[in-house]
């Protein structure tokens, strides 16, 4: 966690790169100016001393000092980091800070991203002469070393253990399922595809069953499907909502589950689009759809939302890469720019509306500093501003700066209801 706060430092927001490039070409041109205003006068002007001029020269150089900018832009954004880790927000860099506040659409994973992730076994359904226990017993060996949270589901409701070495060749195939073999019997547990990837006969009316379903096969033989129940976390809706009124356009969810389990979320929560049965590779494939389908690249970003493994290259892909960093996976959170230490999807507000402070108090830095600044260089160049003036300008602009700048660290997130 240490690692990812010190390397957030390399990665500056675009506010911060013009500011230092800015800079690289400001001081020299106006040390030039200054020099010029010394040196050109005495020479050109009649009646012009050295002395009044340099005078005027050395209030130049104090009032066109950068130190506001310099200190206050950076100051900021590492305010508004300081202020999203406080709020359970980290944000690996100030360059997602300013990715956040042009987000116009927001992908989501669904399962453990906006449903709890949280399975019980609902139904056991047999088929084909077996019984219920039977499937449950043949499914939860199938899924002895699988850490998904339904195969994990499906074994505690079977309620034993089960002995590792009577399975053999077990092999997971994500967004499918798992095939195994148990005491030499072939056993698949998976969806609906990997029935018909494999050739398993069953009816058709199995297979569209409501809500997120486990299908047997034992020996090529459909034994019967187990209903696997989930609940959609209590803020997730109120997280979509609030999303739109702070300017997100659009909203989609993609999900390897059926299209029936999709649509019901997506209605359920207001989500304007819907992809499901969708492989890793495939959510990639339309993130980046999704991406040219922007208004304007350089003005809009796309973020994605997940906590799984698979959800890992998606968010890679991302503009703003998020996952839930309480019980999503490793992978998920070290390719993620920012990660939701709570899972809620209503942190991902809190993140955006951090964001938009700290781009707002930015602004108003550069703002003030440049105003002050030209007015007083005006000043100065004909001789009204003197030190004092400057120091005015350069000092005193400085640190209003800096005290505006502290704002975005004392940012506190609105109470939740739901809760």
């Amino acid at each position: 966690m240490l690692d990812l706060v010190e390397s957030a430092g390399a990665r500056k927001a675009p506010t911060e790169r013009f500011i230092s490039a800015f800079c690289r070409y400001y001081t020299p041109a106006v040390v030039a100016g200054a020099v010029g205003l010394a040196v050109l006068p005495p020479l050109l002007l009649p009646g012009a001393t050295f002395a009044v001029w340099f005078y005027r020269a050395l209030v130049l150089l104090v009032i066109s000092c950068p130190c506001a900018l310099m200190i206050s832009v950076p100051l900021g954004y590492f305010g508004g980091v300081g202020a999203a880790s406080r709020c359970g927000i980290l944000v690996k860099g100030a360059s997602y800070l300013d990715a956040l506040t042009r987000l116009h659409t927001v992908v989501f994973d669904k399962t453990g991203t906006l449903t709890r992730g949280v399975f019980a076994v609902a139904a056991v359904v047999p088929r084909n002469g077996f019984g219920a226990d039977e499937v449950l017993a043949w499914a939860a060996a199938a899924e002895v070393y699988s850490i998904h949270p339904i195969a994990q589901s499906i074994r505690g409701a079977y309620g034993r253990a089960v002995a590792p070495e009577r399975v053999s060749d077990y092999r997971e195939t994500p967004a499918l399922g798992v095939t195994a073999r148990v005491d030499g019997r072939l056993v698949l547990a998976g969806n609906d595809r990997l029935l018909h990837r494999e050739g398993i006969a069953h009816d058709a009316g199995d297979c569209g069953v409501a809500g997120t379903v486990v299908y047997v096969a034992l020996d090529g033989r459909f034994a019967g499907y187990i209903v696997i129940g989930d609940e959609v976390k209590p803020d997730a809706a109120a997280a979509v909502a609030r999303l739109k009124r702070l300017g997100v356009r659009r909203t989609v969810l993609l999900t390897g589950d059926q299209d029936d389990v999709a649509r019901r979320v997506a209605v359920a929560l207001g989500i304007d689009a819907h992809y499901a049965g969708l492989l890793p590779a495939a959510k990639v494939d339309k993130v980046e759809e999704l991406l040219e389908a922007l208004p304007d690249r350089r003005r809009h970003k796309l973020a994605f939302v997940g906590d799984g493994v698979n959800d890992a290259p998606v968010i890679a892909r991302a503009d703003v890469g998020v996952a839930m960093g309480a019980l999503g996976s490793d992978a998920a959170i070290e390719a993620a720019d920012v990660v939701l230490m709570e899972d809620s999807p209503m942190r991902l507000c809190t993140a955006v509306e951090v964001a938009r402070r700290t781009a707002l108090i930015v602004r108003e830095n550069v703002v003030l500093a440049l105003g002050v600044k030209v007015f007083f260089l005006a000043l100065g160049a004909v001789g009204v501003a003197t030190i004092w003036e400057a120091v005015l300008a350069d000092v005193g602009v400085a640190l209003l700066a800096v005290l505006n700048a502290a704002r975005t660290s004392r940012f506190r997130p609105r109470p939740r209801p739901w809760q």
